[in-house]
């Protein structure tokens, strides 16, 4: 079954008397397991696609299955919850809440969505800042690492709760060459081990070669590029 499928969805924003098509009748599907990338230009809806897949803007028309939910018939409420439990996000400038650990800011996903008992809760944030690489850093705060190790702990923050869908918008973009293809690197590794999706926002050509499939968006429409057995863009 696949991870998300749309099916002519649509997002329109009003401005007074101004209607703004931000998407446009797109249709797509991802598979579970996959290391997908939309790209495109500034203003041409790929924030937008990832935020409504993310359960963060619901879409003005047309159906989106995200995890087997229909989520276009969720309220605010259920869509949160639905968020917490099934979806993991990566930003571009990390995310990580600057008063907390590294170890508290990757607790806190299981913290406010799952009851998970204390011991048990604590075992599995160590498992993942160890998976990452970062289980020495777990008592530093964000101001005392690098953008690297940021960027890894905000990886093991979106996996904590088992997530199958990881939504990660722009990455890389705050990272050196060096540090972004480890990054990625780790993403892969994360997506062969817990079998998790990794959907990109992004310019980046690093990712957009690591990923099976791009889709293009333009002016709110899209197309997808499947790459040939060679590693270049069908």
């Amino acid at each position: 079954m696949s991870v998300v499928v749309a099916e002519q969805l649509i997002k329109t924003y009003v401005a007074g008397d101004i209607k703004i098509e931000a998407i446009r009748k797109v249709n797509f599907s991802i598979e579970p397991a996959s290391f997908v990338s939309f790209i495109g230009p500034s203003g041409s809806g790929k924030t937008t696609l990832l935020n409504m897949i993310g359960c963060l803007d619901p879409p003005t028309a047309g159906k989106l299955q995200v995890a087997g939910q229909d989520i276009t018939s969720l309220n605010r409420q259920n869509a949160a919850r639905f968020r917490g439990e099934h979806i993991g996000f990566v930003f571009q400038d990390f995310n990580l809440i600057p008063v907390l650990t590294v170890f508290e800011n990757v607790e806190y996903p299981l913290q406010m969505v799952q009851s998970w008992p204390n011991e048990k809760r604590k075992k599995r944030v160590m498992e993942m800042l160890e998976a990452v690489g970062m289980a020495d850093q777990a008592r530093k705060y964000p101001s005392q690492i690098s953008g690297g190790q940021k960027q890894r702990a905000a990886v093991a923050r979106a996996l904590v709760t088992n997530a199958k869908l990881v939504l990660a918008d722009e990455p890389t973009a705050n990272l050196d060459k060096e540090t972004a293809n480890m990054v990625i690197n780790l993403m892969k590794q994360m997506r062969d081990e817990y079998k998790t999706t990794f959907v990109f926002s992004t310019h980046d050509p690093r990712i957009v070669d690591n990923v099976e499939i791009t889709f293009v968006l333009d002016d709110g429409t899209l197309h997808k590029l499947e790459k040939s057995a060679g590693g270049d863009h069908a």
